[in-house]
């Protein structure tokens, strides 16, 4: 396990790209919403970038710490911290003034019996955001989910794709986007939307859940029969990279992974790699959620790490005994209930 420790971290290093990037980028970098899934890892990865681009300039996260383990480490790591809750306005109101805000702050699991308090994360607070950080720049993460499903031949939603979002979360996502989009014209506010899936690393994700079901010889829904996925490092490079293309009107951009996986032969592959034969239920369905990448790769390249290694580093990270978060992430729903 030490080595692929070892492996990993080397995956997460930033790249030469991005050390430019932050060293040309004006102002420090504020995290709203840092407790989540990427945000630890996306803090220290921009704090790592600094310290190579040799500049001052500060990286603060912001969450309510629900877990104050996490809040000494990213402390440790030289980010600094701020425990808030965003919904309270004496907290939003108290929260420092910097140039260059992500805004990773939202809901998605246990949207199903608290719809006002999704909406009120997704939807109305990004308004309270957009006006208390009117004169810096927003990357505001955003989801696939607000595109409708397309055909699994077509190379997935585009930017240019109308949004058609099945299901609340995906809806309030949208009013989360609309959000952020009304009020970059309003004051003239540069914004970038960051529309994400999905990403995944040694402890979560797509890859991991399907390598699971293969080991335990659980039935693996074919329904949704394709996915996209890309590496939690590159994805955070690419969401530091974004500070440098946000834009009035918000300038919209897809990122997730290069192609359309099968998830059937995900698990057969999985089941070469590791003697087991996959178990499947229902059909693979002509539709999927998919995103197109094309735009992200022509501004920041294609992802360092590729399909094939992310499977393989999931398989040895099972193998070995590695932690994992109980966090799956129900790409499996057509519905759009989470």
């Amino acid at each position: 396990m030490n080595d692929l420790h070892a492996l990993e971290q080397e995956l997460v290093r930033p790249s030469a790209a991005l050390v430019s990037d932050l060293h040309e980028l004006e102002g420090d970098i504020l995290i709203l919403g840092v407790g989540g899934k990427m945000g630890p890892s996306l803090a220290r990865l921009a704090k790592q970038a600094i310290e190579q681009a040799g500049i001052q300039k500060r990286v603060i996260g912001v969450s309510r710490f629900s877990d104050p383990q996490l809040q000494g480490e990213l402390e440790a790591d030289g980010i600094e911290t701020i425990s808030a809750d965003l919904l309270n306005e004496s907290d939003l109101a108290a929260l420092p003034s910097v140039k260059n805000v992500l805004y990773l702050a939202g809901t998605k699991f246990g949207t199903t019996g608290k719809e006002a308090f999704t909406w009120a994360m997704n939807a109305y607070l990004p308004g309270r955001v957009a006006e208390k950080y009117r004169n810096s720049r927003i990357v505001a993460f955003s989801t696939g989910n607000v595109y409708p499903f397309t055909p699994v031949t077509s190379g997935g939603a585009t930017e240019e794709t109308a949004p058609e979002p099945v299901g609340e979360y995906g809806q309030s996502c949208l009013g989360r986007e609309r959000i952020f989009q009304y009020f970059a014209e309003k004051n003239n506010t540069p914004t970038l939307i960051y529309r994400l899936n999905y990403a995944i690393d040694l402890r979560y994700g797509v890859l991991l859940e399907i390598a699971k079901s293969v080991i335990a010889e659980k039935p693996i829904n074919l329904a949704m029969g394709n996915a996209n996925v890309i590496w939690q490092g590159d994805a955070n490079e690419m969401a530091l990279r974004s500070l440098r293309h946000c834009d009035v009107p918000a300038k919209i951009l897809n990122v997730t992974g290069p192609e359309t996986v099968s998830i059937q032969w995900l698990a057969q592959e999985y089941g070469k790699m590791l003697g087991k034969a996959p178990v499947f239920v229902n059909e693979a369905q002509p539709t999927a959620l998919l995103s197109n990448s094309s735009q992200a790769n022509r501004l920041f390249g294609y992802p360092r790490v590729t399909l094939r290694q992310m499977m393989e580093l999931t398989v040895a990270w099972l193998q070995g005994g590695g932690t994992i978060l109980n966090k799956p992430t129900h790409f499996q729903e057509r519905d759009g209930k989470f």
